[in-house]
């Protein structure tokens, strides 16, 4: 089953809709390389669904396990490398807060889990991945 469609808007512009839900997400070229910036760049994407792929596993497990989270927030930082032109690094920066700050237990399983998303698992093994999980208060 096809997950999305793509079309080409010129000027290294892409639009493309999610099929299932018809959410729709523009991509350009960053202007290092000859796009606007005007939006999120491929590589943006893939560095993002790093970030997004850990929160949602952390989710995941938090709701499996009867864990009351408070909240999850996170950052991405995205590194080139020149030549050749790829993701270099990752940097995810994930910051939980639980209800029960004090379980060792319970974060032990969370850091588990973060490690263990999908994308993780997908991402080329050359692409250096720095993930800090902080528990906040």
């Amino acid at each position: 089953m096809i997950t999305a469609e793509t079309k080409y808007l010129g000027k290294l512009r892409c639009s493309n809709v999610h099929l299932k839900s018809g959410t729709a997400l523009i991509t350009d070229a960053p202007t290092d390389n000859k796009g606007l910036g005007s939006s999120y760049s491929p590589t943006d994407l893939c560095a993002l669904s790093l970030t997004t792929c850990i929160i949602t596993t952390i989710a995941i497990y938090a709701e499996f396990k009867k864990i009351e989270v408070s909240s999850i927030e996170g950052s991405t930082e995205k590194k080139m490398s020149i030549d050749p032109r790829r993701i270099n690094s990752i940097d995810v920066s994930i910051m939980v807060k639980l209800a029960d700050p004090t379980n060792s237990k319970v974060k032990t399983g969370i850091e588990r889990a973060a490690h263990a998303c999908p994308v993780s698992k997908s991402l080329h093994p050359e692409i250096i991945q720095n993930v800090k999980l902080n528990f906040i208060q």
